[in-house]
């Protein structure tokens, strides 16, 4: 019962971070201030009440438009929030009330935040990656799963293979196939999760990468030249490993055991 009610309580928390990460995600690409001024609706100017602030539930009580001008609100504003919510749940479920869970919710709520970022924009905000990189080292002294050497060779591992590909791409096709801010975005990953970390996020964020730009496409019917970005698909990996990835890479080789 009592996990029953700290889970809601988590919940809530996460509502009320998504609410501010919808502000990162607006205002970090254009240089703007993330603390004043307040909230206002992008049309009419209209400054957003608290009681018009309320995650979730002011949408649906507004109904996705704003009060004043009557414009739609993007439901993207609370599908990231719903988003920050259910990851705050899961990272209590995983790693209980510890230093763990702190730590790692704010690493998830940064890569959401460079997630849509990434998607608007084709840009991983350097305001974000890079100081990640020693906040995830300095991370590794209080985290029991990860030690700083962990912490460096991910660091290593991350930034050096995808500045590798990035600049071996350049001389073989005459193009960058990636932006830089990738390479600062795996190394900030590897700051956090460690060298196997980002073997496994590589992988994952590969196979989907490939996965989804083959069937777009084949749906647009477009060239290779397509540019999809692969913020998200390294951020879904890292994700994918701080709650599954050692359970997944065990199954993998106790799988390949039996062949």
């Amino acid at each position: 019962m009592l996990s029953y009610q700290i889970g809601i309580i988590f919940f809530l928390f996460g509502l009320c971070i998504g609410s501010f990460i919808n502000v990162c995600i607006y205002r970090l690409p254009e240089s703007k201030s993330i603390v004043y001024p307040g909230s206002s609706c992008p049309k009419c100017g209209y400054e957003i009440k608290f009681y018009d602030n309320i995650p979730i539930l002011s949408y649906l009580w507004l109904r996705g438009r704003c009060r004043q001008c009557s414009v739609p609100i993007s439901p993207r504003y609370p599908i990231v929030e719903l988003i920050c919510g259910l990851f705050a749940v899961c990272a209590f479920l995983r790693f209980g009330l510890t230093i763990e869970t702190a730590v790692y919710y704010a690493f998830i709520v940064s890569l959401i935040v460079i997630t849509y970022i990434d998607i608007d924009h084709q840009i991983i905000p350097f305001i974000i990656a890079v100081p990640g990189i020693p906040i995830g080292f300095l991370a590794s002294f209080v985290l029991p799963d990860i030690t700083y050497t962990d912490s460096i060779l991910g660091i290593l591992t991350g930034g050096g293979s995808l500045y590798l590909v990035l600049t071996s791409w350049k001389l073989i096709k005459g193009y960058e196939g990636m932006g830089f801010g990738d390479v600062e975005l795996l190394a900030m990953i590897g700051a956090f999760i460690g060298w196997k970390g980002v073997l496994f996020t590589i992988f994952v964020g590969s196979a989907l990468g490939t996965l989804v730009g083959i069937t777009i496409m084949l749906v647009t019917r477009k060239d290779l030249k397509l540019k999809i970005p692969f913020g998200p698909f390294l951020s879904i990996g890292a994700i994918t490993y701080l709650f599954m990835g050692p359970e997944l890479i065990y199954w993998y080789f106790n799988l390949l055991s039996y062949q």
